[in-house]
């Protein structure tokens, strides 16, 4: 098996936990290489279901080691919930999973600015998840972040907090009107994490590229979609890192040469959380029943996912910024209940066609969606694992979308569960 990237190609919830949970099966290591706890990554496992905000998907494969990139920024609270409920249900972590010590963490001050910053946006809100992922960015950037090695170091941890904690109170006090934090709580309840965490922390550039060495088989799993990159997404309705296939070499410690395929992952139709322009975007009865079928809820948040028909200028800019070899199309599935269904092909943009997304937000807020109609199947395709067995018309409109992109699918799943795939040559 070649080192593979998977990325969602859309606006995030496509489905990427269920293929790299897949693929694990072919896999020895299996990495998290960016975002922080606003990801929802869902698995489940024979009767068993799985909500993963930071360990990735195939730690549900005995054997198979997991790392969290330093590209992530990490909630130690929440990576600790799930490490509990990975182990309640009798999975074995010992030897397994390990998280970078140089990630950046996720501090209640983040929290705090994010919520504050929200609020005070109005109509003009992001839509975050509230989570601190944004803040937790700026500090790293900003060159003031911890670190998860600086958990480990009391007395190195105790001056960091004091100081940041203080800068921080300035801004929630002065520019938001919010209470100031404890640095003493703060410190309190993170040198506990800390030691809560120490097991599961190493020098994950090495454990990776030792693994490399050793000829053994790499999964980088990505997080969110290609549409929410800080620099090609919707901006500035986009999350705070980079989605794409590239940050996976930033994120873990590696060399671009030790990735040879980049799997984009994307649904049959198209969904979106939060805020910002959706060309495909249906308001009225078909996205009510996309919704309704697909069971369209964040992961994260529980909010409803917006829903429309499948975007192909959306998924070509994708597959041109990653460096698509292959598409995995999820809930195929939901296609099976409708008559027509609808492709956009192109964008119309003050009188002019477009076959690109436009890089400017002003642009993506102004096109109209030029549709091509495929004839439905109205067949259940839930059992079905060959692409022989697919209905006529099922085949018909993988095969436009595989044109449209011109990239090749490799798998297409027709349910959350893992026999509920059909792989084709990769």
């Amino acid at each position: 098996m070649p080192n593979r990237v998977v990325v969602g190609a859309q606006w995030g919830d496509e489905g990427k936990a269920k293929i790299v949970d897949f693929l694990t099966e072919e896999a020895d290591l299996v990495i998290r290489f960016q975002g922080g706890a606003n990801a929802g990554h869902t698995v489940e496992v024979g009767d068993q279901k799985f909500i993963f905000h930071l360990i990735p998907a195939g730690i549900m494969h005995p054997g198979k080691q997991c790392v969290i990139g330093n590209g992530v920024v990490l909630d130690p609270a929440q990576v600790l919930n799930e490490i509990d409920e990975v182990r309640s249900k009798g999975f074995d972590l010992d030897g397994r999973l390990w998280i970078a010590e140089n990630a950046q963490v996720v501090l209640p001050y983040h929290k705090v600015l994010d919520q504050l910053k929200e609020k005070a946006a109005g109509k003009a809100a992001i839509g975050t998840t509230g989570r601190g992922i944004g803040p937790a960015y700026y500090d790293k950037v900003n060159r003031t972040g911890i670190r998860v090695g600086d958990l480990l170091e009391e007395a190195s941890l105790r001056e960091k907090l004091t100081r940041h904690v203080a800068s921080h109170n300035e801004t929630i006090q002065k520019m938001y009107g919010g209470e100031p934090l404890s640095a003493d709580a703060i410190f309190a309840e993170y040198r506990e994490l800390g030691r809560r965490i120490a097991p599961y922390v190493a020098d994950t550039v090495a454990i990776i590229n030792s693994a490399l060495k050793q000829g053994k088989r790499l999964i980088f799993e990505g997080a969110q979609g290609t549409v929410l990159d800080v620099d090609h997404g919707t901006y500035p309705f986009v999350t705070s890192s980079n989605t794409v296939a590239a940050a996976a070499c930033v994120g873990s410690g590696v060399g671009p040469t030790a990735i040879q395929q980049v799997i984009g992952v994307v649904k049959a139709y198209t969904t979106r959380v939060g805020n910002g322009p959706f060309p495909t975007e249906e308001l009225g009865a078909i996205g009510k029943e996309l919704r309704l079928v697909g069971h369209e809820y964040g992961a994260t948040t529980g909010r409803e996912r917006r829903c429309g028909w499948f975007d192909a200028v959306l998924v070509r800019r994708a597959a041109m910024v990653n460096g698509l070899t292959h598409l995995a199309i999820t809930k195929m599935d939901v296609m099976d209940a409708f008559d027509e269904i609808q492709v956009c092909t192109h964008y119309e943009l003050d009188g002019r066609r477009l076959d690109q997304f436009p890089s400017q937000i002003s642009a993506v807020e102004r096109v109209k969606p030029i549709y091509e109609t495929m004839p439905g199947w109205k067949s259940p395709t839930v059992e079905v694992r060959e692409w022989k067995d697919l209905p006529e018309n099922a085949r018909k409109y993988l095969t436009r979308i595989a044109d449209l992109l011109e990239v090749p699918i490799g798998i297409i799943s027709l349910g959350p569960k893992r026999h509920q795939t059909i792989q084709l040559e990769m």
